[in-house]
């Protein structure tokens, strides 16, 4: 008898975290999607360049989704400092362009320090995110999971900005960091798919569902690239055709690349287990 009430009791208790930690999510979810309807209808009017505002919104929702791992459960498993730290080169890269010049910029009201501020939250969020994985759960981070070298990819991009950038700026340093933000953010979830296909066990639900929110996030600006494509300017290498704007549009498609099996498997893994399940990636899955 004593042993069911125990039983019962610590039931009970789990029951009600898991019931805190939901309502906590749906509370996250619901304050980003209110926050994303109010951009797109009320300050941006409905015009279609606040896709790069909402991407930008979709990507603070994705870090919050990892810090609401990170803080309910204490740890910091299934999270790639390497990941984080693309993520934080990108962010840097492309605010060196954005909040000094308007060219890279929604053509909305959007693009007048809202698209900014998101990307400041953003980069503030992956920073705290990055400390957390370093230093203050250290002892949860599973340092020979998250294996990937990130140089090659930051150095290749480097390069590509150098080669394909555009010329929207008076000054070049702008159009090279832009693209080079570009760039790198197209490549920063492959440490993050490859930590998930080498460690053991299964990747928590959030952890799955912050990539899920990223993928959204590229293919919201994407759909931006794709049609702006021909209003970027630069000294074409071949008649007129505009490898900037192509290239553009080319780091966004690599990007949803990289992530198709994923999607294969989170989709599947949902419709078959729902939203808390976590996901089981087989380890023979290769993203790169």
């Amino acid at each position: 008898m004593a042993s069911n009430m125990i039983g019962n009791r610590y039931s009970s208790k789990a029951s009600a975290a898991e019931d805190n930690k939901n309502s906590e999510l749906a509370l996250v979810g619901a304050a980003f999607a209110s926050v994303a309807v109010l951009v797109y209808h009320w300050f941006a009017e409905g015009e279609f360049s606040a896709v790069l505002t909402l991407s930008s919104i979709f990507q603070c929702l994705a870090f919050c989704l990892l810090g609401v791992h990170a803080l309910l459960t204490g740890s910091v498993r299934a999270i790639s400092a390497k990941s984080l730290q693309m993520e934080a080169i990108a962010l840097t890269c492309r605010l060196s362009a954005t909040l000094w010049v308007q060219g890279y910029v929604p053509t909305d009201q959007t693009g007048e320090g809202l698209y900014q501020f998101f990307d400041v939250l953003a980069l503030i969020l992956v920073l705290g995110l990055l400390y957390r994985v370093l230093n203050a759960e250290d002892k949860t981070y599973e340092l020979e999971a998250d294996s990937l070298p990130i140089m090659p990819f930051v150095a290749g991009s480097i390069v590509l900005a150098c080669l394909c950038h555009s010329k929207i700026m008076q000054y070049r340093f702008f159009d090279y960091a832009w693209m080079c933000g570009l760039f790198v953010g197209a490549v920063a979830v492959v440490p993050q798919l490859w930590m998930m296909t080498r460690r053991s066990g299964s990747t928590p639900a959030l952890a799955s569902h912050f990539i899920a929110v990223m993928a959204c996030a590229r293919m919201l600006s994407g759909s931006y690239m794709w049609y702006a494509c021909y209003e970027f300017d630069c000294d074409p290498w071949i008649g007129t055709f505009n490898h900037a704007g192509w290239a553009a549009v080319a780091a966004q498609a690599v990007s949803m690349l990289v992530l198709a099996d994923f999607a294969y498997l989170y989709v599947k893994n949902i419709a078959t287990n729902g939203l808390r399940a976590p996901l089981d990636v087989p380890s023979m899955v290769d993203y790169v």
